[in-house]
């Protein structure tokens, strides 16, 4: 059947999907943006904004861990349609609560808040995505939701150092909060599962029902706990991945403006344009990411080589990154474009191994397990912090060679994903599908 009279109604959906994890990333990346005007306002120290604000980043890690315990179940349990809406409701209210901090604790309550909600997201939009797509298309269509990520970290340096500094930087939490609800009302007229949408065409109803082996999987397969879900290969070999690839993402969203400005001595709006043209590459990464795989299934590839394949070149894809401050010492702007190809190819890498959980469980069951590798990696960003940048960063900030600090960093971010795909290849070589 020729594609155009299948319909589109589904790319819909996907869109409704990219614009909830923008608002997802435009709200917890606002306060990577705010350091330097909560510096001022606190009164914080060099070596106390470090503290502190690693501080903030670990309870919003925590939070969200322990989010991804409940949110994968919550999602399952009331649909996609009544659980995504409640959690983008809440995460928007917990981001307009920013704005009433105080203090260094009362960030850390805002950010507590924030990260229980915004775990909902993930699980949420994998449902989603399994609902309203055949396997070989979904992992264009996750790389298409998740390069929101890259638009909300876009739009933050364009947005919130301009907005702090003309309207106050409670404003720029407030401005950013309400857009999820906007969210919601396009939300409710518009989603439905495609059984019940009667805006979709039998045509495009058929072909999204098409993996025929998936009805009768979901037709025969009931619930299961997250107990039985750590039974299984498929589970460790998602939640390894997200464990040591996850940190790397939290790493760029949260110290990026850091290290431009103490690497070349930026100002918050002399980092705007640098950070977007990061994220901007990166968006191209997660929907190139997305595209590979699915030529090489309409070239008759098994799912799972393809999916292999493509996390391999992404994984081969991230080693320039090391190379990032010796370019950057010849020209900023090369340091840059290497960051922005290590986060294009991080992208690329997630849209993939957030498919694989589709790849290997039936549906009922993907936003559960989404939520156990969210929550790993939520646990990975919260190692890293602890044990590598709280400590290692306040010393080198203390004895004045930050640089080599970063250097570390970068250097762990560049073997993360050779690592986790050789531990993914190993646990589940053909990632077989699991039987319920």
């Amino acid at each position: 059947m020729n594609n155009q009279n299948i319909g589109k109604y589904r790319w819909t959906i996907c869109s409704l999907v990219f614009f909830a994890t923008t608002v997802n990333y435009l709200d917890r990346n606002v306060i990577s943006y705010l350091r330097p005007f909560l510096a001022e306002a606190f009164h914080w120290s060099p070596e106390q904004e470090v503290i502190d604000y690693a501080n903030i980043e670990i309870a919003f890690k925590i939070a969200y861990a322990l989010g991804m315990l409940m949110a994968g179940g919550f999602i399952d349990k009331l649909g996609t349609k009544l659980g995504y809406a409640i959690a983008t409701g809440l995460w928007s209210l917990a981001a307009v609560g920013h704005a009433f901090a105080t203090g260094t604790g009362g960030f850390i309550i805002a950010r507590v808040f924030l990260g229980v909600t915004e775990a909902g997201n993930f699980p949420a939009a994998i449902k989603a995505t399994a609902e309203w797509f055949p396997q070989k298309e979904r992992a264009l269509a996750t790389g298409i939701f998740n390069s929101g990520s890259n638009i909300g970290a876009i739009i933050v340096p364009l947005s919130v150092p301009f907005i702090a500094e003309n309207y106050g930087w409670q404003w720029a939490f407030i401005a950013t909060g309400v857009i999820g609800f906007i969210w919601l009302f396009l939300w409710f007229i518009y989603y439905e599962v495609p059984q019940k949408q009667k805006r979709l065409s039998q045509a495009e109803l058929e072909y999204i029902t098409a993996d025929k082996t998936e009805v009768i999987e979901e037709e025969n397969t009931e619930k299961a706990s997250w107990l039985k879900l750590l039974t299984f290969r498929q589970t460790w070999a998602f939640a390894i991945g997200k464990l040591l690839t996850d940190p790397v993402w939290w790493f760029y969203l949260f110290w990026l403006p850091d290290f431009l400005m103490k690497q070349y001595k930026l100002t918050s709006t002399g980092i705007i344009w640098p950070c977007a043209l990061v994220y901007v590459i990166g968006s191209i990464g997660s929907i190139g990411g997305g595209w590979l795989p699915l030529k090489l299934i309409n070239k008759n590839w098994p799912a799972y080589k393809a999916r292999k394949t493509s996390m391999l070149l992404y994984a081969f894809a991230v080693l320039p990154v090391l190379f990032s401050q010796y370019l950057g010492s010849i020209n900023m702007w090369w340091a840059i474009l290497v960051i922005g190809f290590a986060v294009s190819a991080h992208q690329a890498w997630s849209a993939n191994i957030f498919t694989t959980v589709s790849d290997m469980f039936p549906k009922n069951a993907t936003a559960s397990v989404t939520g156990i590798g969210g929550m790993f990696g939520a646990l990975g960003g919260i190692l890293l912090t602890l044990l590598v940048q709280k400590n290692m960063f306040v010393y080198y900030t203390k004895i004045g060679k930050i640089e080599t600090g970063y250097f570390i960093m970068f250097c762990i971010c560049g073997a993360a994903y050779l690592l986790a795909w050789l531990i993914m290849h190993i646990l589940v070589p053909k990632m077989k599908k699991v039987e319920l």
